[in-house]
């Protein structure tokens, strides 16, 4: 069976990608934020995807990825993201819009606050439509967060206790605009991870590997 042009396309792109040892300042860095009807990947659906990159420190507006998905059940969740249930049933359908994003990702490391949920609900609906999953490297702003408390780059402040999207805000500055849309979200996320990205350099994590590092707690 012949697999769809779009996946061919995507497959390609990691014909030649990048590698552990890859600089930073050389990744494209796909920063990612899904609002979906639920926490369960698995059956839940997705109402909003939105993202933007962020090269050689800086985020790149014009390089950036937002749509509204059409979600037929009356779901609660839809009004929690500041969606009306009309605006929902107008959005494209899941197989539009998840074929848009793999063209827009590409090889793209892709980025977020517990990135886990954005990633299994987009491969969820991968695997519903066409039977894969996607193939891009992966790093949690939390991760890397928690990395670099251990390495010291927080030195002279409390402990992280808090693991939220707007705690790590309030700890670099950020200003919560636009909290709670997909598309807000990832520009939030962006401007976080800028500011550990420079961190982590000054700290002697240059490589992707070393700032793409899944954090395991340890005991004393």
């Amino acid at each position: 069976m012949t697999e769809p042009s779009f996946i061919d396309r995507y497959r390609t792109r990691f014909d030649t990608t990048w590698t552990d040892e890859t600089p930073i300042d050389q990744v494209r860095f796909v920063v990612l934020d899904s609002e979906t009807t639920g926490l369960n990947p698995q059956t839940d659906r997705l109402i909003t995807i939105g993202a933007v990159a962020v090269c050689g420190y800086e985020i790149v507006i014009e390089d950036s990825f937002d749509v509204l998905l059409k979600v037929a059940e009356n779901t609660s969740a839809v009004t929690v993201h500041g969606i009306t249930r009309d605006e929902a049933r107008g959005g494209i359908e899941e197989e539009e819009a998840l074929v848009r994003f793999l063209d827009y990702v590409r090889d793209g490391v892709i980025v977020g606050h517990h990135i886990g949920h954005d990633i299994g609900t987009l491969d969820a609906g991968y695997q519903r439509g066409w039977g894969f999953h996607t193939k891009n490297r992966s790093l949690d702003t939390m991760d890397l967060t928690l990395h670099l408390e251990r390495d010291g780059a927080f030195a002279g402040r409390p402990p992280i206790r808090s693991f939220t999207l707007d705690a790590l805000c309030d700890m670099f500055g950020v200003i919560p605009h636009d909290r709670h849309t997909a598309g807000g979200d990832a520009f939030l996320t962006a401007q976080v991870f800028l500011r550990l990205l420079k961190l982590a350099a000054r700290h002697g994590r240059t490589t992707l590997a070393q700032v793409g590092e899944a954090f395991v707690e340890t005991t004393e």
